[in-house]
């Protein structure tokens, strides 16, 4: 099977648009982050003016390890920045700050793609860690109806996946609103941050048609399109 010519062209599709993306958002980082912020804001700084004038009042912010390690954690209401990002006084601190901020504002506001993509973490695990091999296994055994099984959790993943895009570009839109109406960026600081984000943006497309590919894949091998596979 990992000499299928048809497995190496998905899973080569799959990784150039991986290290495509990934290559886009470290040079769209390493650019903006040559970029001051006026005033010298941190991303903390800014993340914090964001959420006392959007009248969030329940998230801390705190540094966490790691290089573009930042998230935000619905769970314990805490905004988690990477050490360039915290104390960062770049327009691409700023910008991944205020991307971050988004998150908060849409749990916040009770966002139903983001909580739709939250309950879907338990089946996005359990379809990426035994999705897959369920496949392998049930067609390497014949017990096909295990290997469709196994499609049916990794497409949990997928799924996953996708409901990631909406989520993600909400948040982009309103980090780049929020920074503009409260006017801690502006000007070319703005543009800076919405090329960023655009580039960040790719990385989650790419996921997903990855994803996408790959589940084709899968069905494929399993025999739920195209035909039962004897190979």
């Amino acid at each position: 099977m990992f000499l299928d010519p048809l497995y190496l062209v998905v899973m080569g599709i799959g990784a150039v648009l991986s290290f495509g993306a990934q290559a886009w958002v470290k040079a769209s980082f390493a650019r903006w982050s040559q970029v001051p912020t006026g005033g010298g804001k941190t991303g903390a700084d800014v993340a914090k003016a964001i959420l006392r004038a959007e009248g969030i009042t329940n998230v801390s912010i705190e540094p966490v390890p790691g290089m573009l390690s930042d998230h935000y954690d619905p769970r314990s209401k805490t905004l988690r920045l990477s050490p360039d990002v915290y104390g960062g006084r770049s327009v691409a601190s700023a910008g991944i700050a205020a991307h971050e901020v988004g998150h908060a504002l849409q749990d916040a506001q009770g966002y139903l793609p983001m909580r739709f993509r939250q309950a879907l973490v338990p089946v996005a695990n359990i379809g990426t860690q035994f999705g897959i091999w369920m496949v392998i296994i049930g067609g390497f055994i014949g017990f096909t109806g295990l290997a469709k099984f196994g499609v049916l959790l990794f497409a949990g993943f997928v799924a996953f996946t996708i409901i990631t895009l909406p989520v993600e570009l909400d948040a982009s839109w309103r980090a780049r609103r929020t920074l503009e109406e409260h006017h801690l960026l502006d000007g070319e600081e703005l543009s800076g941050v919405t090329r960023m984000l655009t580039a960040a943006a790719g990385t989650y497309l790419a996921a997903a048609a990855t994803a996408v590919l790959q589940l084709i894949y899968w069905a494929y091998r399993a025999g739920l399109i195209g035909g039962r596979r004897r190979d």
